[in-house]
């Protein structure tokens, strides 16, 4: 193990943070490779589309339901435990996901991995925060985000390779070879001393966790239903019903709550509030596109999965070069001008592939892509910063959960609300939204063309969701102005360090 008098130099917040940055490549990767994995599991178990999709599913509301527990719960026990727990129960349910013998046993073990992954991502971004002083902290987030990026590349290329030459059950052998690579690399480098002062209460809010619990499945399961049950189907209405009640309760309980998981107080910062709503709205963006541009590109262009792929690369790679570079420049530069400029230029992005036909050449598709990653490549690091500087330490294993909530509840939201609005184009233009029939329709059918009518729509009401959150953004409160609770601008940069 590292000696604990490396602590308090400068280098090991860096080894901290390739800690942390194995365990969120694990998870990327694993991700990635099930978009690709899916036909091939949907044959190997004879399941429909309806059925599969839960293999993702399942594990996205696990996640989202269970990050804010799993972050309070690190402020209170330590950052390192649950993060080594979550990695052995990530661990596990890959065991479980590759000896599955029914599409059922799959699903429940990839719900048993959004819960490892719910204690790992609740607690990753807040370890590297805790090591970077403020004023390095855009650096530290944009790297994290250039990881994750990185791993939105290899995720589609590594399980296309693992498939295509072995079996599909070998994604789930990497995560177990990763999952204990990351393990060790923990234990020798990571000392629970540099975030030992991040704790603050030995009592945690099991009421809060339950309706946090609660708030998030029937929002989700709502949203995620909607399309397919018919949005003013009795369930679902039920279930927007149940959500709204559950978040009230939420909140008077949070308010009331001597020890609460959510500290309400947080919400009273314009910086947190609107950087959670901005970065929600700007998933909610990448998730359409990332969802429908599939479609466009093998219905209408003739491309094949595999060049539907490399054709997506340029979504991932520009995150890679924008995510440090974005963190760096909003350190010396404040901010909100990334926040800003970000999101009106994934506005510009969405408004472009709103532009797609069935003749457009593949080139207005890239620069449509491309233009919109730029932007919110550009926004992501610098509003993460400025979410992290409105708490004190001590709860940024709660915050960090936060933010990465935000970014899954708007990826499940946003493909939902996509699917939604296609649907929706297609049945009012009198066709039946079969997937199957769209990719065999040629160009200038009626049914081709209804989807691209579906898609316009969608990615206007996106790009408009862009503008509004760039505007929000404009009243955001300077943070470099508004001192974090707890932290005082005559505390030693040490002590900055290791809290």
């Amino acid at each position: 193990m590292l000696a604990s008098g490396l602590i308090n130099k400068p280098v090991y917040r860096w080894w901290v943070f390739a800690a942390v940055a194995l365990g969120t490549l694990t998870s990327v990767i694993n991700h990635g490779g099930m978009s690709v994995a899916l036909p091939t599991i949907a044959q190997y178990f004879d399941a429909d589309l309806a059925t599969v999709q839960w293999v993702v599913i399942a594990e996205g509301l696990t996640i989202s339901a269970l990050l804010l527990p799993m972050g309070r719960l690190s402020d209170i026990v330590g950052r390192k435990r649950i993060f080594l727990a979550g990695l052995v129960i990530f661990i596990i349910a890959a065991v479980f996901a590759a000896t599955s013998g029914s599409i059922i046993a799959l699903i429940g073990a990839k719900a048993l991995q959004g819960l490892g992954a719910a204690m790992t991502q609740g607690t990753g971004m807040a370890m590297v925060t805790s090591v970077f002083p403020a004023s390095e902290r855009g650096k530290g987030i944009g790297s994290h985000a250039s990881v994750v990026g990185t791993g939105g590349v290899l995720g589609p290329i590594a399980g296309g390779f693992l498939i295509t030459a072995l079996d599909w059950r070998w994604l789930f052998y990497i995560n177990i070879f990763m999952g204990l690579a990351t393990i060790i690399v923990v234990l020798l480098i990571v000392r629970s001393e540099a975030f030992r002062h991040d704790t603050r209460s030995s009592r945690y809010d099991y009421g809060g966790a339950a309706l946090s619990t609660a708030v998030l499945l029937t929002f989700l399961l709502a949203v995620s239903n909607g399309s397919r049950m018919g949005w003013t189907s009795p369930p679902i209405i039920l279930g927007f019903i149940g959500f709204v009640v559950f978040l009230v309760a939420f909140v008077r309980w949070e308010l009331r709550s001597p020890s609460p998981m959510l500290d309400m107080s947080l919400f009273r910062s314009k910086v947190f509030s609107i950087g959670i709503g901005t970065n929600f709205m700007s998933f909610l963006g990448i998730t359409s596109s990332r969802f429908l541009l599939p479609f466009y590109l093998q219905a209408a262009l003739g491309y094949t999965p595999a060049l539907v792929g490399f054709a997506l690369l340029p979504n991932a790679a520009s995150r890679i070069v924008m995510g440090p570079l974005s963190g760096r420049l909003s350190d010396r530069y404040g901010w909100k001008p990334f926040n800003i400029i970000g999101l009106l230029l994934s506005a510009v992005g969405l408004l472009i592939l709103a532009t797609l036909t069935s003749t457009s050449s593949i080139v207005v598709a890239l620069v449509g892509i491309l233009v919109q990653s730029i932007g919110s490549g550009l926004f992501q690091s610098p509003n993460s910063a400025s979410i992290f500087s409105a708490a004190d330490s001590r709860r940024h294993g709660v915050v960090a959960a936060f933010v990465n909530l935000s970014r899954n509840s708007g990826n499940v939201t946003g493909t939902a609300i996509a699917a939604s609005i296609v649907t929706a184009v297609m049945i009012s233009s009198g066709y039946e939204v079969k997937i199957d029939a769209v990719l065999d329709a040629g160009p200038g059918s009626g049914l081709l063309e209804s989807f691209l009518s579906g898609l316009k729509t969608a990615f206007l009401i996106m790009a408009a969701l862009q503008v509004i959150g760039a505007i929000a953004s404009i009243f955001k409160t300077d943070s470099q102005r508004e001192q974090p609770t707890g932290i005082s601008e005559s505390q030693p940069q040490t002590e900055r360090v290791t809290s």
